[in-house]
């Protein structure tokens, strides 16, 4: 079994290596071929380890050393796997969900020319995260993190001929590397304290006592910075709605299983040591819910159907973040499952109506495309209703239940006299469920019923339509796994994850579970009220606001939502891109002033030696005599003085 841990990242990694070396020699289609099986090679590889897992063959943690990377006095590091019942989870999601995607994407990049670069980037993009989750070394963990944002930049500005493409896979680029430095600080700081990265001796050296409040506190929250980056939480929000440009499979791999999950994963992997640094704790679960709200409001206004789902990718995050910083890391890691497979789907669907429509992706120019999509309208309200946590019939409804329930329980301490209210953090959780609600069945009435304005043509292929309707089984039946003890008492996900921390589940009051199972109602009722009828309250144009603008109760969010215009990040963007431009055009007067001296004095000094030369080379034998006696005496000299 222990061989078999590697073949999950070979897999792909493989199928990479080919297609690049192929020099486009591999054609679009066979190169989709080609990865779609590599990833799912790698999903059966993870098959049967779960397998042998679930029947006792396969004990973890399983290690598996593949060579040692460096060795120094008081420090070493390895490349070296690791599998657990974490590491499974995110397995599965990875390669089921990637696989999903790439089936999706041989049908929707049939026609692009650039499909076999497209597809290699893709499986090395599930390669690197592979790494990323199998990791039991920090710096090996460090390596999987480095490669999903060099494939996010290159998938983002896929078509490159853009200039729009290219800036925003600049932005996500430059972005995520401030994260990136202020994780690698935190690695070397907690490298200074410690022998090794290995992340269970890091874990047993934060229970031992073994580093200092300072060092745990400093590395927590640097490594904090580096998530927040990654997850594109404030105040580094700006970049995911901007990755939009890239191609739809692309924005469904890295907003629902991939690299914007990869904060949450680091989080939930070390949670011991961010359970020691209380204060980073606190900051997270603020963060979290400043998160969900800002992204929340700010989708309620958007009208470009992607970017909807963008913001929303952003606040489901700050409901994981939330839960990751009440300690409740089962239940962030149990909505990241959730979120992977509906996110998954919405932006496929999204895919398939913006194809059908002649690529237009303002929802206000679109409208009773059920009549002639009935499928995808299915599919959608579907992946609709999981995100907006519908009661019972919808796997979001579970995992966000269980947040919410967390996040009630939950006291996060920021100093001992500055305590948060988990019942006040619950109340913006349950107000985020409700703008949820809001602004996801918004997309749907205005998509899919009223007025037809734009008429969509073709048909969607197998290959698009299969992966549709498996996330959207998915999205009904997966959060069967785990379910309030007042429902059913079915906590396999809790139990599978953290067999000794999660064994007992404390009986809620059923109000609680009734608030959280009302207000997505609610919220579809409001959303059917504004936009849905067919004598609807509004529909602006997107000129007007999106619709949004003339409802009294969202007028004082866009108070909020004028924040996400002019971030931080966006202007350091900005900054950095002016000063990178300035130091070029700097750099070329220089060079050209440099080049053009060395150009003149090498002129001057060949047409001196020549007069020289010409001088020496005049044919007198006495001349050339005189020469040799020179040199020969110059020669004795240096000899005698030497």
């Amino acid at each position: 079994m222990a061989a078999l841990l590697p073949l999950v990242v070979v897999w792909p990694l493989a199928a990479t290596v080919i297609v690049f070396l192929s020099a486009g020699r591999i054609k679009g289609r066979s190169a989709g071929i080609l990865a779609t099986g590599a990833v799912g090679l790698s999903a059966m590889t993870g098959g049967v380890l779960a397998a042998g897992f679930m029947s006792g063959a396969v004990t973890y943690p399983l290690h598996v050393i593949l060579w040692e990377w460096m060795r120094v006095p008081g420090f070493s590091a390895t490349i070296a796997f690791a599998l657990d019942p974490v590491s499974l989870v995110m397995i599965a999601v990875v390669t089921i969900v990637g696989f999903l995607i790439h089936l999706y994407a041989i049908g929707y990049m049939a026609a692009d020319p650039g499909s076999a670069r497209f597809f290699g980037c893709m499986t090395l993009f599930v390669a690197a995260m592979l790494v990323l989750v199998l990791a039991s070394d920090l710096l090996c963990l460090f390596i999987g993190w480095e490669g999903v944002g060099l494939c996010s930049y290159l998938l983002i500005g896929f078509w490159y001929d853009s200039p729009a493409n290219t800036a925003a896979a600049r932005k996500a680029f430059y972005t995520t590397r401030i994260g990136d430095v202020a994780m690698l600080c935190g690695l070397l700081l907690m490298a200074t304290a410690t022998t090794s990265l290995q992340i269970d001796g890091l874990l047993f050296a934060v229970t031992a006592g073994q580093l200092s409040p300072a060092v745990m506190t400093g590395s927590a929250l640097l490594l904090l910075t580096g998530a927040l980056a990654k997850s594109a939480q404030i105040p580094f929000q700006s970049w995911l709605p901007d990755a939009m440009a890239g191609p739809t499979p692309t924005s469904a791999l890295i907003h629902a299983a991939t690299m914007v999950t990869a904060g949450v994963y680091l989080l939930a992997r070390l949670h011991g040591l961010f359970a020691a640094a209380a204060p980073v704790m606190a900051i997270m679960a603020a963060i979290g819910m400043l998160t969900l709200l800002v992204a929340a409001c700010t989708a309620l206004v958007q009208s470009d159907l992607k970017r909807i789902l963008a913001w929303s990718t952003i606040s489901q995050l700050g409901y994981m973040y939330l839960a990751l910083g009440v300690g409740a890391w089962q239940a962030a890691l149990f909505h990241l499952v959730t979120h992977a497979c509906f996110k998954a789907l919405l932006f496929l669907c999204a895919g398939v109506i913006i194809a059908r429509v002649d690529h237009e992706q303002d929802i206000f120019r679109m409208g009773g495309l059920r009549r002639f999509m009935p499928g995808v309208t299915a599919a959608f309200v579907i992946g609709a209703g999981a995100l907006a946590a519908l009661p019972l019939v919808t796997a979001g409804f579970y995992s966000k239940e269980m947040i919410l329930s967390a996040v009630w329980r939950g006291q996060p301490v920021l100093t001992p006299d500055f305590i948060l209210s988990g019942h006040l953090l619950w109340g913006g959780a349950l107000f985020g469920a409700l703008l949820t609600a809001l602004y996801i069945f918004r997309c749907v009435f205005l998509v899919f019923y009223g007025q037809e304005k734009t008429v969509p043509t073709g048909r969607t292929p197998w290959v698009m339509a299969v992966p549709l309707g498996c996330l959207a089984f998915l999205s009904v039946f997966v959060g069967c796994i785990e379910m309030p003890g007042d429902i059913a008492p079915v906590h396999l996900f809790t139990r599978f994850v953290d067999p000794a921390g999660m064994a007992f589940h404390p009986h809620e009051p059923v109000w609680l579970l009734l608030a959280g199972a009302i207000t997505p109602v609610a919220g579809a009722g409001i959303a059917w009220i504004v936009w849905g009828r067919s004598r609807p309250v509004t529909r602006a144009i997107p000129e007007t606001g999106g619709g949004t603008g003339d409802l009294l109760p969202v007028m004082p969010l866009r108070f909020v939502v004028r924040i996400t215009r002019y971030d931080l990040p966006d202007r350091l963007d900005a900054a950095a891109g002016w000063m990178t431009r300035a130091t070029s055009r700097m750099m070329m007067r220089a060079r050209r002033a440099v080049v053009h001296l060395a150009a003149e004095r090498t002129a001057m000094v060949g047409r001196e030696g020549t007069v020289v030369l010409v001088r020496m080379q005049n044919g007198r034998v006495r001349w050339y005599a005189g020469w040799i006696v020179a040199g020969l005496g110059a020669a004795l000299a240096w000899a005698m003085l030497s």
